[in-house]
């Protein structure tokens, strides 16, 4: 064989090579799935689908040649405890690579004739550590959010206090349990305790003092994507 007939056989390997990582790339992108409350889901009027955070992290990864799949398995009103009773049938059946998970604001809720919230902080912790082990069991990546801030007009609870008085201390449970357990944290209520006490009025982030409208799931998106462009380039 002469040089030349080598060099072309080797550039035809080489070729041949590029085209099937590409394709099995195509065929097999990174499936990322976000678990959560209404927060998550995201959806209501004035936010379209293609505004919520799942949406806006799946086409800023693809744009940047990252190939993904971003599944929404957000319900409306769902705590921790209902999350672990899906988790199998609606989260691990997708064989993600990648889990968000962020919930909290339902958890510690007090409602209207109720003295307690709905699941107590020990409850939801330990809800929260089960969900990272579940899924750690399954060789999934676990990502915990902490839920965003309550504006400041929202609705006294059930014990007529301010709902931030009660998610703080979730907030806190989630911070502890993404340190213990070395889960990677997007802490969104700090990052929007520290738009409030910069001055923002959070109703320009939300729809009703609580779920985020457009630019509340921008702000989300852009902290996650930090994040999960760190963990997808391991």
């Amino acid at each position: 064989m002469t040089v030349k007939s080598l060099w072309l056989s080797s550039l035809v390997v080489f070729i041949a090579l590029t085209v099937c990582r590409t394709s099995a790339s195509e065929q097999n992108p990174i499936k990322i799935v976000t678990l959560g409350d209404s927060i998550t889901y995201g959806v209501r009027k004035g936010v379209p689908v293609d505004a919520i955070f799942a949406s806006r992290i799946d086409k800023s990864l693809n744009a940047q040649g990252i190939s993904c799949s971003v599944v929404n398995v957000g319900i409306g009103g769902e705590r921790t405890d209902q999350a672990l009773k899906r988790l199998d049938r609606d989260v691990l059946s997708l064989q993600p690579q990648v889990v968000v998970v962020m919930y909290g604001t339902n958890d510690s809720y007090v409602d209207v004739g109720k003295k307690q919230s709905r699941i107590s902080a020990d409850a939801y912790e330990k809800n929260l550590r089960e969900i990272v082990s579940r899924l750690r069991a399954s060789k999934v990546q676990p990502i915990l959010m902490t839920e965003p801030r309550w504006g400041d007009d929202a609705g006294k609870n059930g014990l007529g206090e301010h709902p931030n008085v009660r998610l703080e201390r979730y907030v806190e449970r989630c911070r502890q349990v993404a340190k213990e357990l070395k889960v990677p944290l997007i802490d969104n209520f700090s990052t929007w305790t520290e738009a409030h006490d910069g001055g923002l009025d959070l109703s320009q982030w939300t729809t009703d003092e609580c779920h985020p409208n457009s630019r509340g799931h921008q702000v989300i998106a852009d902290s996650l994507l930090a994040v999960l462009r760190k963990q997808l380039s391991r």
